[in-house]
């Protein structure tokens, strides 16, 4: 029986209905309409960094937004970057002012290269010997042609002696070996102080000689003067407005006094410090047990030499006087000056150090010369043993002799 057409005909056309003649979407099962696109980055105008596209170069305002993005942080960085170092240069320079310790130097200073504006404003302390003559120092300095006491100050001259030079330099010498100058040269000064005045000095040590620098500003609108850190504030207002320098001269003076002692102190430290690098092989032999090698006359000059050292430092100078003795009748702000200077120096801790380390010298020498005796006494007693081992022999020997003589009489 055949089949009827419209059995036929029915699945004919439904194959002609899903066959396509265009390709099949692969990943879109239904028709999509614009208002269901993806909206772009820019849809929302409230966003600014968004909404500005620079349509003429063609970017995307995210590759925008990411070169801005990359310029703050590389101007950020470099700006974070150099910001540590000016803080740390300011911070060195603040603990610079703060810690600066005073110049000092075992032998004369090259020249500066702006000396006219540096000489004028350093205070310059050299000491040359144990101490000067004063009276061979005035006759000195009136032969090179400079005016003694200019100001009129009426010090002792055994105390200071104040000179002025034609460059209006003020210039102090103390009895203790000491030069102070102010607004002078530093070679000026070395030259006067160890090829003039060594001529007036007792027991002279130019190989060893000692230079202290510090800092002083004039202040015209102060009467008074101070320290600051380690920079002496000299009042100069009597002196700039008046013509009355014998204020800014007094307190020169002071200033220069208490100066005058760290040189000096310094010049004990160095002895100090080379009589204990040279008693260090007495030490090493006592550590090797080799006592014999100690000498009488070795203990004794390591003796002779502490004892100098704390002479010199105890007596023979007023480097431990409180207040030197010209002060004593003078106003109260001189005082002040004088312990304010030797203060930022430390004075007064320099000597107690000084006085220990004397003391740990004579302790050692102490032992020393005990053993040196103990030594001598050993040596001694074996003499002793030795004398009467011989008067015994010679005592055996007349015995013997006698027996031997009745012998040969019986």
């Amino acid at each position: 029986m055949r089949p009827s057409l419209q059995k036929v005909a029915a699945p004919a056309l439904r194959g002609l209905h899903t066959v396509a003649l265009t390709p099949r979407p692969q990943r879109c099962f239904h028709q999509t309409t614009l208002a269901s696109l993806p909206r772009k980055r820019n849809f929302f105008t409230s966003n600014q960094l968004l909404a500005n596209v620079d349509r003429g170069n063609g970017t995307s305002p995210l590759e925008d937004a990411t070169d801005r993005t990359g310029a703050q942080q590389s101007t950020t960085s470099a700006s974070s970057k150099r910001k540590p170092v000016r803080a740390s240069a300011a911070k060195t320079l603040r603990l610079g002012l703060t810690t600066k310790q005073p110049k000092r130097t075992t032998s004369p200073r090259k020249d500066h290269t702006n000396s006219e504006t540096d000489y004028r404003r350093t205070i310059t302390s050299i000491c040359v010997a144990q101490s000067f003559d004063m009276d061979a120092v005035q006759e000195i300095l009136r032969f090179h042609a400079f005016e003694l006491d200019p100001d009129g100050t009426e010090f002792d001259p055994t105390g200071v002696v104040h000179a002025r030079g034609i460059n209006n330099g003020d210039i102090f010498v103390f009895p203790s070996g000491t030069v102070v100058a102010w607004s002078v040269p530093t070679d000026v000064l070395t030259t006067l102080a160890t090829k003039q005045l060594i001529r007036a000095a007792e027991l002279p040590h130019v190989n060893r000689l000692e230079i202290e620098e510090l800092e002083f500003v004039p202040d015209e609108s102060r009467d008074t003067s101070y320290m600051k850190g380690e920079v002496v504030i000299l009042g100069t207002r009597a002196q700039e407005f008046d013509n009355h320098r014998l204020d800014t001269t007094l307190a020169k003076i002071a200033f220069s006094s208490g100066l005058a002692r760290s040189p000096k102190l310094a010049v004990l430290e160095n002895q100090a410090i080379e009589y204990f690098e040279n008693s260090r092989n007495s030490l090493e032999f006592l550590e090797g047990g080799l006592e014999h090698k100690l000498k009488r006359s070795t203990v004794l000059k390591m003796t002779g030499k502490l004892i100098s050292l704390r002479s010199q430092l105890n007596h023979y100078s007023d480097i431990t006087d409180q207040l030197p003795d010209m002060f004593w009748d003078s106003e109260s702000n001189l005082e002040d000056y004088y312990n304010q200077i030797s203060t930022v120096l430390d004075i007064r801790q320099r000597i107690g150090i000084l006085n220990r380390k004397i003391d740990y010298g004579f302790e050692n020498v102490s032992v020393l010369r005990e053993m040196v005796s103990e030594k001598d006494g050993h040596r001694l007693e074996w003499i002793i043993i030795f004398l009467i081992t011989i008067e015994v022999v010679f005592e055996l020997r007349r015995v013997y002799r006698e027996d031997i003589s009745e012998a040969s009489s019986a």
